[in-house]
């Protein structure tokens, strides 16, 4: 699914990614931990094609993304990847079904398309009751939901997600958890997650730790 070498990424004189190899196969849950200021943010960025490397390579579904332009990126990036962050980042004048559609809308799918794929996806996940509703009206793990749905909404080739739990109660953190691993068994998602959660990552397929910028395990 996902094939990294040597991504290594500057910011001024600060490194932050020191030349990382990466092999994600498809359909597996990958946790991502480390101290802040690791690079795990940024290698989140650089893997979901967010940020681009000063050097290495990526490839993702096959593709060599390297060498795309901003708009080829964004396209590809529009059709294969889903994006979950730790605050929702939902369209706050918009209903959760309309905040869902949005990324189908930008692939070129038609209203009524994309307003049966938004609302199998709102039903599959619990918020039947929730689809006219805006953000403002519905609690952070129904937001954090709808999040959920809109990153799938295109059906991508991965999920990455950026301390998804982060921003959310106990409860909700663990119904999260749970959502992923049935997605993963239902859909074969591949989810690739930046977490401090030490219940997420243990219920991930593996953990890879960061350290100064480097995998140290």
């Amino acid at each position: 699914m996902i094939l990294a070498r040597n991504i290594q990424k500057s910011y001024g004189d600060i490194h932050v990614l020191n030349g990382i190899d990466m092999d994600i196969p498809q359909g597996q849950i990958i946790s991502i931990i480390g101290k802040s200021g690791a690079g795990k943010s940024t290698l989140l960025h650089i893997l979901g094609t967010l940020d681009t490397p000063d050097t290495g390579t990526l490839a993702i579904c096959d593709k060599d993304i390297t060498g795309l332009n901003e708009k080829q990126l964004a396209a590809f990036r529009n059709k294969n990847i889903g994006f979950v962050f730790q605050f929702h980042h939902l369209l706050q004048e918009f209903t959760a079904i309309e905040n869902v559609c949005i990324p189908a809308y930008i692939a070129g799918k038609s209203e009524s398309e994309s307003t049966q794929k938004a609302k199998e996806l709102l039903e599959y996940l619990g918020l039947s009751d929730r689809m006219n509703h805006k953000p403002q009206q519905m609690s952070g793990g129904e937001a954090q939901r709808v999040a959920v749905a809109r990153a799938l909404i295109n059906q991508p080739a991965v999920v990455f997600a950026d301390e998804p739990t982060g921003n959310l109660d106990k409860a909700s953190s663990e119904n999260l958890h749970q959502l992923f691993l049935q997605l993963r068994k239902d859909f074969n998602h591949t989810f690739v997650i930046v977490t401090h959660n030490t219940d997420l990552a243990a219920m991930s397929d593996r953990v890879i730790t960061l350290e100064d910028g480097r995998v140290k395990s």
